[in-house]
């Protein structure tokens, strides 16, 4: 027997989301391998016109980051924004599992690459986006 969640469509709310399995993939520059998350005619850092999509570490070390408490309606605060640096690319994103204060969220801390639901439409489609959760160093 299948449940609604197996039978589901899951579509990813941006394109450099891959779900299966769950990671981010980046527009590298063939030349000085730059790399981008959006599309690009031209790198930005030596002018050549041509990329590779390359997958992205899904663990990395928070490099900084900001503790939100006031957004728009709907999104609920205080949330944690940050810079994770996966392997040498730098990935914002918002930490989850973790308490939004300066006592549990810490620079250097190891994170990992999770999907969260952003909502399933009247058709039963979920829209997927991604976060970073901490890593449990203890296993």
């Amino acid at each position: 027997m299948t449940t609604d969640q197996e039978t589901r469509q899951r579509v990813p709310l941006v394109s450099y989301l891959e779900l299966d399995p769950p990671r981010l993939v980046a527009n590298q520059c063939t030349e000085c391998g730059a790399r981008y998350f959006d599309r690009r005619n031209a790198c930005a850092s030596c002018g050549a016109e041509t990329f590779d999509r390359v997958d992205v570490d899904t663990t990395g070390t928070v490099r900084t980051f900001s503790i939100v408490a006031f957004s728009i309606p709907g999104v609920e605060v205080p949330f944690v924004a940050a810079i994770i640096d996966c392997g040498g690319t730098s990935v914002r994103g918002v930490l989850t599992g973790v308490t939004p204060d300066p006592e549990h969220v810490k620079l250097g801390m190891k994170v990992k690459l999770v999907t969260v639901s952003q909502g399933i439409d009247d058709d039963g489609v979920e829209a997927v986006g991604y976060a970073f959760a901490p890593v449990d160093e203890e296993n």
